[in-house]
């Protein structure tokens, strides 16, 4: 396994310096414009409480992998109402109708994050229990990745808010980066596999990094066509892309 989580490395570390990232990191950037894809990132942060509770959880099973795969998905399960409560928080809870709703998460704009989910569900459900701890610890990454450049800015908002951000902020940043299963590499680095086994867990980590790159390009496009509207037409960002 040490070879494959290596290989988790190296993708963070190239994963690290996709555009989205140089975006976050830009200060000269107003804070509020850096988290414009903030609305985007609803059908996938919804739905991966799903994918944790009804996917990669099997209370079943007594393999002691998937036992590790059951406890981590306890811990990501409950995260989503915290991205609400930041939605709120950021202004973008704004009054609108349930078809205007539908329209916005079903359309054109969001179809990378709304099919995320179900690509990594399929994943999921070929995997044996030690694939799917590489995918869960391949997925903790790409979130560390972008959780410690959201923390810093929800610093600065917070600051002229008054108010924490708990998704956005260092709350779920330490929660995520101190997870049982990305913490303990050791334990990971412990189970041996065979060269077929390593090389299906290899496989998995490109295509677990090559779906979350994807995403992030669809949350930058997002995040710079709604600043360009909102500058020129004042539209309210939920509904930005509506009038695009």
């Amino acid at each position: 396994m040490k070879s494959v989580l290596a290989a988790i490395f190296r993708s963070k570390r190239l994963y690290s310096k996709l555009p989205l990232f140089g975006f976050l990191r830009e200060d000269s950037i107003p804070p509020m414009e850096r988290l414009a894809f903030y609305p985007c990132m609803a059908p996938f942060i919804l739905t991966f409480g799903d994918l944790n509770r009804y996917v990669l959880r099997d209370e079943t099973s007594k393999d002691p992998h998937q036992i590790l795969v059951n406890t981590h998905s306890y811990e990501d399960d409950h995260h989503w109402p915290w991205y609400l409560d930041d939605f709120t928080l950021l202004g973008f809870d704004v009054p609108t109708t349930s078809t205007q709703v539908m329209r916005f998460l079903y359309g054109d704009n969001l179809r990378v994050n709304r099919m995320l989910g179900t690509k990594l569900a399929h994943l999921i459900y070929g995997a044996t229990p030690v694939e799917r701890l590489v995918i869960i610890e391949a997925i903790e990454e790409t979130g560390n990745v972008l959780f410690a450049l959201t923390a810093r800015v929800a610093r600065d908002l917070e600051a002229q808010m008054g108010v924490p951000l708990r998704y956005l902020g260092d709350f779920h940043f330490q929660l995520e980066s101190g997870h049982a299963v990305g913490a303990d590499h050791a334990q990971l680095a412990a189970i041996t596999l065979d060269g077929a086994e390593r090389d299906r867990c290899l496989d998995l980590v490109d295509e677990v990094f090559r779906l979350f790159e994807e995403w992030t390009n669809e949350l930058l496009a997002y995040a710079r066509k709604a600043n360009a509207l909102r500058r020129s037409a004042a539209i309210p960002p939920v509904h930005a892309l509506e009038s695009a």
